[in-house]
């Protein structure tokens, strides 16, 4: 049925609900995992006053790094629930892009036929102004999701 499976974290614990989801549907049907963790752009906002606010190379840096060890952390602890498990899984940190995006890719790049992913499940206007990740990779890829909740 699935012979590789792409679990997508963010280290909350909605989406370690996913974590666990996708690592016991890997270890029954006795297939590997990669898990990946996506950490977006540098928010910068325009003022509206014509002119954009410039950030120094060093806040820039400072920020990079910030997400890097926030990400080695997240992978640790959901390798570690993979290895407790007996999973063998990969883990994947893609900085600097859009989450949707990056999930798709890497399991596209990895021949993943299942994407396991959790949903916040916010509604209204929470929903559209935070946008769904989710529903974004739902809708632009033909791989299958499983969204869990």
């Amino acid at each position: 049925m699935y012979n590789r499976i792409l679990i997508a974290t963010d280290g909350s614990e909605i989406a370690q609900k996913g974590v666990d989801h996708g690592l016991a549907l890997a270890k029954t049907l006795g297939v590997e995992v990669t898990i990946i963790t996506v950490t977006e752009r540098f928010p910068v906002y325009t003022s509206g006053a014509g002119y954009d606010l410039a950030w120094s190379g060093a806040a820039l840096a400072e920020y990079s790094e910030g997400q890097t060890k926030v990400a080695d952390s997240i992978l640790a602890a959901a390798k570690q629930s993979a290895q407790r498990l007996g999973v063998t899984a990969d883990t994947l940190h893609v900085p600097e892009t859009e989450v949707a995006e990056a999930i798709i890719t890497a399991a596209q790049e990895r021949n993943c036929d299942l994407i396991v992913m959790a949903s916040h499940g916010r509604r209204g206007l929470g929903r559209l102004m935070l946008g769904s990740k989710a529903s974004e990779v739902l809708t632009h890829t033909d791989i299958p999701v499983l969204v869990v909740r």
